[in-house]
């Protein structure tokens, strides 16, 4: 049976369309998902991402810990900063990827795909080391992100200003927000500016009802997990279980960037070293004919099959089909032709460059 977040019944009211969502009863969308997605790249957007994740890493083991799990670096990791990772099996697949929070020496907290919290609990648990305390604490947390241009200029009016993170990737914690306890991030999951926050179950309600009342003036309007796919795409952000999952590692699907190999060790380290340099690779593709890209499609050149796409939509923004697919790194160079099997036509696609957006900062 489905969970509710505790901003489930502020959706009801508003007219969300529900449906399940990894293990949770979430709105789809309200008004529509390219009225959504657009209000987000133009003025702002709110959503309810209570369902995610959240994990406490304490204790003199807790630094090492995170080393040895994970494949970022945490060393010299700053005192507020937010840093991503990927977390590994033994045999360099993925597990999850994941947002790492430094709040004290021994202080993180983490930040999990719903879908995996379980999961990555576990295998955390099973993997940490000496001197560590783990705990699970999602239930008990409700987090909304509020993105978009306009931001920043809502989150003014329900906060001090020297409490506002200041810097992409940095967080601050027991913060008021409109007088209550939070945590807030410079962070999302849309290509645009913005800010994720955390508080109490008990809170929730009454921080989105103040976040959309002030934001009233800004163009806010609340948004689903509709746009928050087709936004997350569009700046190709990679989502669990598309452009990776456990059979894949993190440098197969363009990673790199969170994954340390000169690091001593960590779990998976040997596993994806095994597998020897990548021979698939994540492209960016625009659609040439007509038709609509999606997931698990299969992508060909010829009668070679090369891969297949991981996510694919229309995008408001562009006004065209765009998709991420997974495929050999021979045929990755930009401006090559495929063919994606779309229902059994074969339509024609250019590798592009990614991320499709990049917001002007």
């Amino acid at each position: 049976m489905e969970l509710k977040t505790p901003l489930y019944d502020a959706h009801v009211k508003a007219g969300g369309r529900i449906v399940p969502f990894a293990g949770y009863l979430l709105p789809v969308q309200y008004e529509g998902v390219i009225a959504e997605h657009m209000a987000v790249r133009t003025e702002c957007g709110l959503f309810d991402v209570s369902h995610m994740g959240e994990i406490t890493f304490r204790g003199k083991g807790a630094l090492a810990s995170l080393n040895h799990l994970l494949t970022n670096d945490f060393t010299n990791m700053p005192l507020g900063k937010v840093r991503y990772s990927v977390m590994c099996y033994e045999d360099g697949g993925t597990v999850d990827d994941l947002l790492v929070y430094k709040f004290g020496e021994e202080d993180y907290f983490i930040v999990v795909n719903a879908s995996n919290r379980h999961k990555d609990f576990a295998f955390m648990k099973e993997h940490i080391l000496a001197d560590t305390e783990i705990e699970d604490i999602s239930d008990s947390i409700a987090q909304v992100a509020l993105q978009g241009p306009k931001a920043r200029d809502i989150i003014r009016k329900v906060m001090k200003e020297e409490d506002i993170p200041e810097k992409y990737y940095t967080a601050k914690r027991d913060v008021l927000v409109g007088g209550m306890n939070c945590i807030i991030s410079y962070t999302g999951y849309t290509g645009e500016a913005g800010y994720e926050i955390y508080t109490a179950n008990e809170n929730a309600m009454k921080l989105w009802d103040l976040l959309l009342k002030e934001g009233e003036e800004y163009g806010l309007r609340p948004c689903g997990l509709g746009a928050r796919d087709t936004l997350r795409l569009e700046a190709s952000m990679p989502l669990y279980g598309h452009e990776m999952d456990e059979t894949i590692s993190p440098l197969e699907t363009g990673l790199d960037f969170g994954v340390k190999m000169a690091k001593k060790d960590f779990v998976g380290k040997k596993g994806i070293l095994e597998r020897g340099e990548p021979k698939i690779t994540r492209v960016g593709l625009r659609i040439i004919d007509k038709g609509v890209l999606r997931e698990h499609q299969d992508v060909y050149i010829g009668e070679e099959k090369i891969g297949h796409t991981s996510s694919g939509t229309f995008s408001p923004l562009f006004k065209t089909s765009i998709a991420m697919a997974l495929i050999d790194k021979k045929y990755a160079e930009l401006g090559t032709v495929v063919e994606v099997d779309v229902r059994g036509r074969r339509l024609k696609a250019e590798v592009v460059p990614m991320p499709f957006y990049k917001r002007e900062k």
